[in-house]
């Protein structure tokens, strides 16, 4: 039987690989130069940017941000220019098993997998590295009024270790200062403090450069996400949240990200759930998802009415735990002592273009959410998939 034209295809019946093909390109040599060195801190231009590794490369060289999200890989060269867009991009699946909680769970396939999409699709091999877990720490402190930034530097390597669970001595620590803020105790100099296990940064970094990859810079994918969202015209904080392998979250303001947070559950665990309920393949089931969405009707919806039936319900619940995971994290940031009021945000990623997915989240937040897409050329395919990258590629030419 032919299959009637928008529903997704027969059980079985494989989409096509997320891929936006270039001309094919030769890769460049291994360069084994990737270890890490100690932390740079980021120029003014850098915003709230965390750099864990820059190298000395020139400036000139095209740049890639490379996005690893759990089920796939995005990669998109920016034109910036006060505004950017993006003018190439490559988006495809990651086999299974590679990512676990957006960590890496298998360095050598991930290294093939990289090797093979640059080539096919003929990037640049040069990259700027979004990394999400939650296991990377992100804070908020206040701290005395410094205007020299060796005294800063000093203040948050006293102040850090109070405020991150995790040995020093272990992680890559790095802060970026917001500026000076009045609060109730008086003028108080606001930095952002991350840090992440450092045998977690060098092992992606390791698999990147073994695919014959330069890695130029490793950023927070959430800093990532909110540079390449934020339009400039802001002046009250918001909630920025990708949904993909993982739910990555942050709340930012006019001076910069406040607040980063990963946590497991986002729409590829959803896909999956459906998947195992009805044993379907992950590609079906995300079909399914996007098919049948929140927005409409189940009565109006073409297709076998049971499977209709299973993936909104999978669909409602897995909204219920999205909304779970994305207030606890709010609640978390509310306990800081620098904190703003949150009444808006974007959601993104390839969740955000579920039907109704996002209004529904916004109303069991009681949030005013709406979806954010980055602006892209007409023949790039897939821009909800390219938040990230776009933005790691932005900070790229600082």
């Amino acid at each position: 039987m032919q299959r009637q034209p928008g529903l997704p295809a027969e059980r079985g019946e494989q989409p096509a690989r997320l891929r936006h093909r270039r001309h094919r390109a030769e890769l460049v040599p291994r360069d084994r130069r990737h270890q890490l060195s100690r932390l740079k801190r980021p120029t003014a231009a850098a915003d709230t940017t965390t750099v864990f590794k820059r190298s000395r490369s020139s400036k000139s060289a095209p740049i890639v941000g490379l996005d690893i999200d759990g089920g796939h890989v995005a990669a998109a060269q920016v034109m910036a220019n006060g505004t950017f867009s993006v003018k190439n991009a490559a988006v495809s699946e990651l086999p299974r098993g590679i990512m676990r909680d957006g960590e890496l769970a298998d360095p050598g396939a991930l290294t093939e997998a990289l090797r093979g999409f640059f080539a096919e699709n003929g990037l640049p091999q040069h990259v700027r590295l979004g990394v999400a877990s939650q296991r990377i720490v992100v804070r908020t402190l206040n701290l005395p009024p410094l205007a020299d930034e060796r005294a800063l530097a000093a203040a948050v390597k006293v102040e850090a270790p109070d405020h991150i669970p995790m040995p020093i001595d272990e992680a890559v620590v790095d802060f970026q200062s917001l500026g000076d803020v009045d609060t109730p105790a008086g003028p108080r100099t606001r930095v952002v403090v991350v840090a992440a296990r450092r045998e977690m940064v060098e092992r992606f970094a390791v698999a990147v450069a073994d695919a014959g990859l330069r890695v130029e810079g490793i950023d927070l994918s959430a800093f990532a996400m909110v540079r390449a969202l934020r339009s400039g015209a802001e002046t009250d904080a918001r909630l920025y949240v990708n949904l993909g392998g993982l739910t990555n979250l942050a709340v930012a303001n006019a001076s910069g990200c406040l607040f980063a947070r990963a946590a497991s559950g986002g729409l590829d665990t959803i896909v999956s759930t459906l998947a195992e309920r009805r044993a379907l393949t992950t590609e079906h089931a995300a079909q399914w998802i996007a098919h049948v969405g929140l927005a409409a009707d189940v009565d109006t919806i073409e297709g076998d009415p049971d499977l209709v039936a299973t993936t909104r319900a999978t669909l409602e619940q897995g909204v219920n735990e999205l909304a779970e995971t994305v207030r606890g994290s709010l609640n978390f940031y509310r306990s800081q002592e620098a904190v703003e009021t949150v009444e808006r945000g974007l959601v993104t990623g390839r969740g955000a273009t579920v039907p109704g997915l996002v209004e529904r989240l916004g109303e069991k937040l009681r949030l005013q959410l709406e979806a954010g897409v980055v602006h892209a050329d007409d023949a790039v395919a897939e821009p909800s998939r390219l938040t990230v990258a776009a933005g790691l590629a932005v900070a790229s030419r600082d």
